[in-house]
């Protein structure tokens, strides 16, 4: 299994200057060689092999005009090559976009192999560098002069802080004690999540919250001339506040997914369309103003509460601990539904946070019912899956809602 540890670095001026050397010429490299790709599809139909690229950039290193690409070391720009095929991979196979040129204002990123780097006793000494790199190791489980990476990865924020990130290869983690516990989790923007025990995890609203300064310090960025030591001071500022509001969405949502995992043998998610969710952010033209500023607002919340990452997280902490994650299929009517009785209503409007049921007149919270039927529907995939951690996944309590049978539910991921 290969894993990651992040850390601050501290690189004096000279490290700082030959990284940001470093940067420059990854950033060129990546945007001449996208230039020129793009060209030689769109004006002579050819394609562009990853050897082409190598060539080319071997010659550019021997020509005059670039002849600084040589001042740095080689492995961030032969890496850079390879990104860049396996980012056309991806985009031709369908699952990314089209590859977009790098700019100097937003993150950089340098990654280093074995071959340019050296970890002796704790101290890391990068390729072209005279003198080890300071990082901030805090992982008190993990020794720093014991790892073993196959790759670092140097950036740099655009508020300026400098990171270092250490890749290396591990053993499959023995799987956690089982507790027991199961759990369905119906997300949303007014409350994060909401537990089939009835709990209700809080939505931070991270951007709202600093909305105010942050729209302040933009202002100061445009009052201020291109250029200046003033703009870039200003737009240090800003991007130090996207940093704050970044880190604490990060930690809640590590904390969340740890939690669940944690104290859950399964875990009932539903397969959640972010990107239909945002996809009337601009409305249309023949919208009134108001009308659309509220679809704004709502998709701005739906990307400020983070659900795909959330997921990820779920996902890959799972794996880990040996626990069952059962995402259900997004058609599955789990809010219309009655998890007592099983009658499904044929509407059930957005703006409805309660409603009786017709049949059994239990009086449901519409979240609250929701994460119940999601996880009588991810107990039905769990046990048809035949996963190996399956057997202690049982039915408990009342009768499986009938809807959840008839809907034919499946797994869209399941990991332990």
């Amino acid at each position: 299994m290969r894993t990651a540890y992040k850390v601050r670095a501290y690189p004096d001026s000279e490290q700082a200057a030959q990284l940001g050397r470093t940067f420059g010429c990854v950033r060129l490299v990546w945007n001449k060689t996208l230039a020129e790709r793009h060209a030689a599809y769109h004006q002579r139909g050819e394609k562009t092999s990853y050897k082409q690229t190598d060539q080319a950039l071997t010659e550019w290193k021997r020509g005059e005009n670039l002849a600084f690409l040589a001042e740095v070391s080689s492995v961030p720009l032969q890496q850079t090559l390879r990104h860049q095929h396996t980012a056309f991979t991806n985009f031709f196979s369908g699952r990314a976009r089209y590859p977009r040129f790098k700019n100097r204002n937003g993150r950089q990123s340098a990654h280093y192999t074995r071959s340019a780097f050296r970890n002796k006793n704790g101290e890391l000494f990068l390729a072209k560098h005279k003198t080890p790199l300071r990082v901030a190791w805090s992982f008190d489980d993990v020794d720093l002069a014991s790892l073993n990476p196959t790759m670092v990865i140097v950036s740099r924020e655009p508020d300026g802080r400098f990171y270092v990130t250490f890749a290396v290869e591990t053993d499959d983690p023995e799987a956690r004690p089982e507790t027991g516990g199961e759990v369905g989790v119906d997300l949303g923007v007014k409350d994060f999540a909401t537990l089939s025990t009835g709990e209700k995890i809080a939505n931070p609203r991270h951007l709202e919250r600093k909305a105010k300064n942050l729209a302040r310090y933009q202002r100061m960025v445009a009052r201020k001339q291109r250029g200046s030591a003033n703009h870039r001071k200003a737009k240090k500022k800003v991007a130090t506040a996207h940093r704050k509001i970044r880190d604490a969405r990060r930690d809640f949502l590590h904390r969340t997914s740890t939690r669940l995992v944690d104290e859950h043998d399964v875990i009932v998610i539903e397969d959640l369309n972010v990107r239909g969710m945002t996809a009337s952010a601009k409305g249309t033209t023949d919208e009134p103003g108001e009308q659309v500023r509220q679809k704004a607002g709502l998709n701005r919340s739906v990307l400020d509460a983070a659900l795909g990452e959330f997921r990820r997280q779920l996902e890959y902490k799972a794996e880990r601990a040996g626990r069952i994650l059962v995402v259900i299929d997004r058609w599955f009517p789990s809010s219309k539904t009655c998890s007592e009785c099983g009658y499904l209503l044929k509407k059930l409007a957005l703006n409805t946070r309660a409603w009786t049921c017709p049949a059994c007149r239990t009086r449901h919270d519409r979240d609250v019912n929701a994460a119940k039927n999601l996880l009588a529907a991810g107990r039905v995939a769990a046990r048809d899956a035949g996963d190996a951690c399956g057997a202690g996944v049982s039915r408990q309590g009342s009768s499986l809602p009938l809807s959840a049978t008839k809907q034919e539910t499946t797994v869209v991921r399941q990991s332990g």
